[in-house]
C-alpha cells in the first residue's frame, strides 16, 4: 500500500450501517435482557434444589414463618447462595483477562467490535440458560455459560464501550449528566424487565421469558453491527492478541503525565470498587431475602421489589440534573452515598413488607455516586485513553462483583442463625470508604476542572 509505513496499522474501512445511531438503546435492551434473566435465575436454582432436596415450603406463604429452622430450607438457601457464587467467579476468572484487553482495543478499532461482541456473549450466555431451563439439565451449566459470555466481553465489556463512546463525544461540562443518562437507561430497562419477568413467571413459568432475552439480544447485535454510529474519530486495524493493550491500562496508574493526578485516578477507582462491591453485594441476596422467612414473597412481590430497586436508576438522574444547579458534582455523591446507607441499615431490620418497601424508597438517590466518578475519571485522561480507562473500570467492577458474592454470599448463610440482615449492616459499614474518599480528593483539589486533551496522532 502506497505511503504505508511497514508495521503501522491501517486505517480501518468505514463499516456499513443502516443510520448513525446513539449507544443508549444498546445498554438499555442488553440490560433488559440481563435483569430479565437474573431473578429467574435465582428463583429456578431455588426451585430445583427445593425439588431435589424435597422442601415445599417456597409457594406455602401461610406456613412460610413455621420454616425458619428447617434445616431443609436453609440447606436450599445455602445451595443457590453459592451457587450464584460459582456463577460470577466463572465469569470473573474469564472475564479479568478478556473485558481489559477487548477495552483497550476499542480505542484503536473502534468501539463497535466490542459492543458486538458483548453482544453475541450475552446472547450465547441466554441460549445455554434455556437449554438448562428446557431440558433440566445440570445447574453447572449456568456457571459454563456465564464464562462463555465473559469470553466474550460480557456486559462489563459492552458497558466499558458505552460509557467510553459517551466521553468519546460528550464535553467535560455535560459529561457527568451525559454518564448518569447512560446509566438511567440501565435502570429503567431492569425496572421493566423486573416487572414483567416476576408477572410472567408467575403465569408460564422459566422457559418463555429466557425466550424473549435471546430475541433481544439477537437484536441487540444487529444494532451495534449495523446502526451504532462509531464514536472513534479514526479506527485503526491492530492486533487483539498483544500486550500492548494491557500494558496501555497499567500506564494509567503508574506512567507520570504533566497534569494528570494518577492519585486521583487510583483512588476514584477504589471509591468505585467499594460502590458497586455494596451495590451488587446486595443485589445479590436480595431475592434470597425476599424469598424466605419472615418476608416470604412470591415472584410477583420480588418483580415489584427488583422494579422498585431500579427504579433508583430513573430518580438518581432526574436528583442529579436538579442538584447540578446548586451543588459541586462531589457533594451530590456524599448525598447519595448518605441515602445508600440509610437504605442499608433499613434492609437490615426488614422484617415486614412495607419496610423493604421503604427501604426500597430510600434508594433514590443513591446512584447518583457512580455517574459522577466515571466522569471525574473520564477527565483524567486524555480522548486516546478512554478505552482503556473504561475497560479498568469494568475489570474493577468485575472484582468487586466477585468480592460481593464472595462476601455476601458466603455471610448471608453463616449469619441466618443470629442476624439475617447482618451484610446489609456490612455494606452500610463499607460506604463510608468511598463517602471519606470522594471528601479528602474534593478538599484536596476542590475547584480543579481537569482538562480533556487533544487525541493523539
Amino acid at each position: 500500500e502506497e505511503g504505508l509505513t511497514p508495521g503501522e496499522p491501517r486505517s480501518r474501512p468505514a463499516a456499513a450501517v443502516l443510520f448513525r445511531g446513539p449507544v443508549e438503546p444498546v445498554v438499555f435492551l442488553a440490560n433488559f435482557a440481563l435483569v430479565l434473566q437474573g431473578p429467574l435465575t435465582t428463583q429456578y436454582l431455588w426451585h430445583r434444589f427445593s425439588t431435589e432436596l424435597g422442601y415445599n415450603g417456597t409457594r406455602d406463604r401461610g406456613n412460610c414463618g413455621n420454616h425458619s429452622s428447617d434445616p431443609t430450607k436453609m440447606k436450599v438457601e445455602t445451595l443457590t447462595s453459592h451457587w450464584t457464587l460459582y456463577m460470577n467467579l466463572g465469569g470473573f476468572l474469564v472475564g479479568l483477562f478478556w473485558s481489559t484487553l477487548l477495552g483497550a482495543w476499542s480505542d484503536r478499532v473502534g468501539r463497535r467490535p466490542l459492543l458486538v461482541l458483548a453482544s453475541l456473549g450475552l446472547l450465547l450466555q441466554a441460549v445455554v440458560s434455556i437449554f438448562v431451563v428446557q431440558l433440566q439439565l445440570h445447574v453447572g451449566f449456568f456457571v459454563l455459560g456465564r464464562a462463555l459470555c465473559a469470553l466474550l466481553g460480557d456486559f462489563n465489556g459492552l458497558l466499558a464501550a458505552s460509557f467510553a463512546s459517551v466521553a468519546d463525544v460528550s464535553s467535560n461540562r455535560r459529561r457527568t449528566f451525559r454518564m448518569a443518562l447512560l446509566e438511567a437507561c440501565i435502570g429503567v430497562a431492569g425496572m421493566l424487565a423486573s416487572l414483567l419477568g416476576g408477572h410472567w413467571l408467575r403465569i408460564q413459568g422459566y422457559a418463555n421469558p429466557f425466550w424473549l432475552a435471546l430475541a433481544l439480544l439477537i437484536v441487540v447485535t444487529l444494532y451495534a453491527a449495523f446502526c451504532f454510529g462509531e464514536t472513534v474519530k479514526e479506527p485503526k486495524s491492530t492486533r487483539l492478541f498483544t500486550l500492548s493493550h494491557h500494558r496501555s491500562i497499567v500506564q494509567l496508574y503508574v506512567a507520570p503525565a504533566p497534569e494528570k493526578s494518577r492519585k486521583h485516578l487510583a483512588l476514584y477507582s477504589l471509591a468505585v470498587f467499594v460502590v458497586v462491591t455494596v451495590h451488587f453485594g446486595a443485589q445479590d441476596i436480595f431475592t434470597l431475602y425476599e424469598l424466605s422467612t419472615p418476608l416470604c414473597w412470591d415472584s410477583r412481590l420480588i418483580g415489584y421489589g427488583s422494579a422498585a430497586q431500579h427504579l433508583s436508576y430513573l430518580t438518581s438522574l432526574l436528583g442529579l440534573r436538579l442538584l447540578q444547579f446548586c451543588l459541586a458534582d462531589a457533594w451530590i455523591a456524599e448525598i447519595g452515598l448518605a441515602f445508600n446507607i440509610l437504605a442499608m441499615v433499613v434492609f437490615a431490620f426488614a422484617t415486614i413488607t412495607p419496610l423493604m418497601f421503604t427501604g426500597y424508597g430510600l434508594l433514590f438517590l443513591s446512584l447518583v455516586t457512580t455517574p459522577v466518578i466515571r466522569a471525574k475519571l473520564s477527565k483524567l485522561v486524555s480522548e486516546s485513553e478512554q478505552g482503556a480507562l473504561f475497560s479498568a473500570v469494568a475489570c474493577v467492577n468485575t472484582l468487586a462483583m466477585l468480592v460481593a458474592s464472595g462476601i455476601f454470599n458466603s455471610l448471608y448463610p453463616a449469619t441466618l442463625n443470629f442476624m439475617k440482615g447482618f451484610p446489609f449492616l456490612l455494606g452500610a459499614g463499607l460506604l463510608f470508604i468511598p463517602a471519606i474518599l470522594i471528601g479528602v480528593l474534593e478538599r484536596v483539589n476542590p475547584h480543579r476542572e481537569f482538562q480533556h486533551f487533544p487525541q493523539s496522532p
